[in-house]
């Protein structure tokens, strides 16, 4: 039954988010500068300078089964990654506490940045905003994006996933409206070859 409500969930979210489309491989990625989990400053232009790639991911909280395991497989592979040159970033609409929980559910050991006023969600072109429906179907479920995330904007990303290579352009996009979906490691792993 649980799995049924996932997917009728994961359908209603599909459909609210048909306006966005991500960046496209080949771009430019756009640069940001955020604090991550830990209060290092995370300078786009100053880790390619440093890393051959950075992998950029977008998680929607905690609360979503879909991004702990992307994110604890990307833990899990971390070792694979770093040995590649590939710095990794996640970015979350959460507030420091709730990616705290992040961590504590995915041992997660990477930068993670909560993105006040959603300025990198929405360079990135991967932001939207839950309907009262769709908001009020999350808290009957026990989800509230208000506490989550502290205000009130029920603005979450589509999980998506970038490989930006050191002269800042996207070699890789994994951009799925269907939260379910996310982007193996493997096919980063490709990507960073």
């Amino acid at each position: 039954m649980k799995k049924y409500l996932l997917f009728a969930i994961g359908i209603i979210f599909s459909l609210q988010v048909l306006a966005q489309t991500g960046l496209k491989i080949g771009g430019q990625a756009p640069a940001f500068t955020a604090q991550d989990n830990s209060g290092k400053t995370v300078d786009l232009k100053s880790l390619l300078k440093s890393h051959k790639a950075v992998v950029l991911f977008f998680y929607r909280g905690q609360w979503c089964p879909y991004c702990n395991k992307q994110i604890k497989e990307l833990q899990d592979s971390l070792q694979l990654l770093t040995a590649k040159g590939a710095y990794v970033i996640g970015v979350t609409p959460e507030t420091g506490e709730n990616i705290n929980e992040t961590i504590d559910k995915t041992h997660a050991s990477f930068s993670i940045i909560q993105d006040k006023g959603y300025k990198i969600m929405k360079a990135y072109d991967v932001n939207y905003t839950v309907n009262d429906a769709m908001f009020a179907k999350l808290k009957s479920f026990g989800i509230d994006l208000e506490k989550n995330n502290g205000n009130t904007d029920h603005v979450l990303p589509v999980p998506a996933t970038y490989v930006i290579d050191r002269s800042g352009k996207i070699i890789f996009v994994h951009f799925d409206k269907d939260y379910t979906k996310r982007a193996s490691v493997s096919s980063v792993l490709n990507a960073l070859n």
